[in-house]
């Protein structure tokens, strides 16, 4: 099996749970394609004391049958359960029995992609929370392992239970796709060569999922593999996106709605504003929808100059830029990104794309800013009433009565600030101060890829943060 790259926190965290000798039930939750299950396979060896994988889109025969099948495949003697509280008691005496066979060493358990089995009128949940309470919780030094790629499910029936497992989740782990720092290590360590621009140009059309990147061939150029897996004749994420999206949403196409409507506005969008353009009630159902998509990664919602109401709603998810603002195309050149790269559309689409780069590594920024020891808050900002309308891609509000404006600028080479530019730099932050009222020290923050050169126009700048900056590993 692979080896295990850039889940060292998290694996850390598992063998701790799992040298305690404290009974636990543990949560990891993801988008999919993001490596939970190969996280937990990969830890333990495939060594499990029981182990079983839901069917996505199973009936409530499919699901109980490969439960089933799994307790046979574990040593269970008895009769096949008919409906899930024969099953979790028959799971009961499997477990217990092991318990006495290893007098004290952990159990391990691994139940994966639980949602699935969590079928129309199956009770599954229900009987769940009776097996964890009343049996599997009392079993000498089980650790049982749950996993799942509907995190909504996930947070709603087992995080945030009010029901049975209200509270039983001794912890839980969010596993999100890779910063730059560990894509770099994943494909270093698969014996790509290419430089940090190179990992940013691919970052920017697959994001940090594990999976995605694990299809790319070292022996290719960037635009080759762009061309292989997105415009080729057998193109390998040509469809991703759609099969993505109906294996995690029962009614996929709102959430395709809402996805695509925030495709095409860069800044983001209110909840009010996404409801009156999709002519939806704006209830307490299509806010459930936005909150789905935060916990699969998908979008990021930020509070406009810190104010909660007006919040604003933003794609966050890599892969599905780059689907909708060139899949969605039906080109049929399977050479299209070679033929393409160099071009104005394709530079200035890595131009904005950077931008949300730089948002997703926020906390690598204010390390570069030394900021680290000081309680910061972030954000992003645009105006209300300037006109032209004034926007802020970054926001580091500090509280040593300082505010860090950070300038995203995406260049090949050194960043050189024209005059044009210095202008439209300082009218922003006069509107920023003029509408939000700060009496705060302002400072000027020009993010890179590699650095501002020196001329009349760059001090402008107090710091300068670098490409480079944003490959850190953060402690």
């Amino acid at each position: 099996m692979e080896e295990l790259i850039g889940r060292e926190q998290e694996a850390t965290q598992i063998k701790k749970y799992v040298k305690n000798n404290r009974n636990e039930l543990i949560a990891i939750y993801g988008r999919r394609r993001v490596g939970k299950t190969f996280l937990i396979r990969k830890l333990f060896n495939d060594q499990f004391d029981f182990h079983a994988t839901g069917i996505i889109d199973g009936t409530f025969e499919d699901e109980l049958g490969v439960f089933n099948e799994a307790l046979e495949e574990y040593g269970y003697k008895g009769k096949k359960a008919k409906k899930w509280m024969d099953a979790f008691s028959s799971l009961g005496k499997l477990l217990k029995k092991k318990a006495e066979e290893k007098k004290g060493a952990p159990i391990i358990v691994f139940i994966d992609e639980l949602p699935c089995f969590d079928t129309r009128n199956s009770r599954f949940i229900k009987m769940f929370g009776h097996f964890w309470n009343n049996t599997g919780a009392w079993i000498n030094n089980i650790k049982l392992f749950i996993c799942g790629s509907a995190t909504s499910w996930m947070i709603r029936n087992i995080i945030n239970s009010r029901g049975g497992l209200h509270n039983r989740v001794t912890h839980e782990i969010h596993l999100r796709p890779f910063t730059l720092w560990q894509t770099e290590k994943y494909l270093k360590k698969n014996k790509f060569r290419w430089n940090q621009l190179g990992i940013l140009q691919i970052y920017m059309s697959l994001g940090g999922v594990p999976y995605y990147l694990s299809l790319l061939d070292n022996q290719k150029t960037i635009p080759e593999n762009i061309d292989m897996l997105f415009f080729g004749e057998k193109a390998l994420l040509r469809n991703e996106f759609d099969r993505l999206f109906n294996s995690l949403y029962h009614s996929p196409e709102n959430y395709k709605e809402i996805i695509q409507l925030l495709v095409s506005n860069k800044t983001g969008m209110t909840r009010r504003d996404m409801a009156k353009k999709l002519k939806v009630q704006d209830n307490g159902h299509f806010g459930d929808m936005l909150e789905n998509l935060i916990y699969c990664d998908f979008l990021r919602k930020y509070n406009n100059g810190g104010r909660v109401n007006g919040a604003i709603y933003q794609i966050t998810d890599f892969f599905t830029l780059f689907h909708h603002q060139f899949c969605k195309k039906n080109i049929t050149d399977p050479d299209y990104w070679v033929k393409m790269s160099g071009t104005p559309t394709v530079n200035t689409w890595y131009g904005l794309t950077y931008e949300r780069v730089c948002q997703y590594h926020v906390r690598e920024i204010i390390h570069a800013l030394r900021f680290d020891t000081i309680h910061t808050e972030y954000y992003s900002w645009r105006s209300k009433k300037s006109s032209p309308e004034a926007q802020i891609d970054i926001i580091v509000d500090r509280a040593d009565d300082n505010i860090s404006i950070c300038e995203v600028k995406y260049s090949k080479t050194i960043y050189s600030i024209n005059k044009a530019e210095h202008e439209k730099i300082n009218y922003r932050e006069e509107a920023f101060r003029k509408e939000t009222g700060t009496e705060k020290g302002i400072q000027t923050c020009i993010i890179t890829t590699f650095g501002l050169k020196q001329n009349s126009h760059s001090d402008i700048a107090d710091q300068t943060i670098t490409l480079k900056d944003l490959f850190t590993k953060i402690p």
